[in-house]
């Protein structure tokens, strides 16, 4: 059974955000159609299958599967209605000029902390391209066909952590994801359902709880933060591109996490919406040089 809902927002709303939460073109959760984008999520309820499109001012989304009513009932958090930017007033000329050009950013929560934390944990460390393809490989082995349209879009939906603790050793590096991030995942999927209840925790309590597990560091957390609880002052420090991208957006050259620390001091709590307003306005600095190769010493 297909269920729908159209919402209209009360602010300017670009579906591209959603994009955030795609982990590579190859994604296997995430399927963008002409200008539908289709997600396979894992629900306190059960497997999903979310359909976004825009129709003029309105949302419209349709959903099937267990978790279909869970999701349509997110589905504004998701867009961001949940995210006040009162207070982010920057006075910088610089700041200014892109707000003009993007707006004020909003940030869209998902609630689903294992959804934002297993991805960020196969990122670990690694190149994109050996980090997406471990995720596509634990996706399509563990996972699960995503409900409604799922064959026809080749859907399909993440593991659920009980699957997560059940993959032996050798499987993962099958998978070609070695032994630090298969146990750090393993780990956080043993406590998965206390790390569900920090949605709506303050972000440095989120930070605590997660870095407490062996194998999770502060970019990590980060990440989990910026997907499932919208924080709006959670910054990816320890990125490879992301202090770079921003001393290239303000300055003209790349810098240093120091760097970007400082800067970003005096606008706690909004370093992350002021993150995400550079790149969104500026995008990434030129890559010219060779990229990174991926590994080829763990077993095919």
């Amino acid at each position: 059974m297909t269920l729908t809902r159209t919402w209209v927002p009360p602010y300017d709303l670009s579906l591209g955000m959603l994009l955030v939460h795609r982990r590579g073109a190859g994604d296997p959760t995430y399927r963008l159609v002409d200008d539908t984008h289709h997600r396979g999520i894992r629900t306190p309820h059960g497997p999903a299958t979310l359909s976004v499109r825009m129709r003029g001012g309105a949302v419209e989304a349709r959903a099937w599967g267990p978790g279909a009513v869970w999701v349509l009932d997110q589905l504004p958090s998701m867009l961001g209605a949940d995210d006040e930017p009162h207070g982010f007033d920057p006075r910088e000329e610089v700041l200014r000029r892109a707000i003009r050009r993007v707006g004020v950013p909003r940030l869209g929560r998902t609630g689903l902390v294992m959804e934002a934390l297993t991805p960020a944990i196969l990122e670990q460390k690694v190149t994109g391209q050996e980090a997406f393809a471990g995720y596509r490989a634990l996706v399509r082995r563990y996972g699960e066909q995503a409900p409604g349209p799922g064959a026809e879009l080749d859907l399909h939906v993440q593991p659920a952590a009980p699957t997560i603790r059940s993959i032996p050793s050798w499987a993962w590096l099958r998978m070609r994801v070695d032994p630090a991030r298969s146990r750090a995942l393993v780990t956080a999927a043993r406590v998965a359902d206390s790390l569900e209840r920090t949605v709506g925790l303050p972000g440095e309590e989120v930070e605590r709880r997660l870095t407490s597990l062996p194998g999770i560091g502060e970019w990590t957390a980060a990440e989990v933060r910026q997907r499932a609880h919208g924080d709006p002052d959670a910054v990816s420090f320890g990125d490879y591109h992301v202090a770079k991208d921003v001393g290239w957006g303000l300055t003209g050259e790349p810098w240093d996490d120091d760097r970007l620390r400082g800067y970003l001091a005096p606008y706690r709590p909004h370093r992350g919406r002021l993150v995400t307003l550079l790149l969104r306005a500026h995008g990434h600095r030129p890559r010219h040089g060779p990229r990174l190769a991926p590994r080829t010493h763990l077993a095919l």
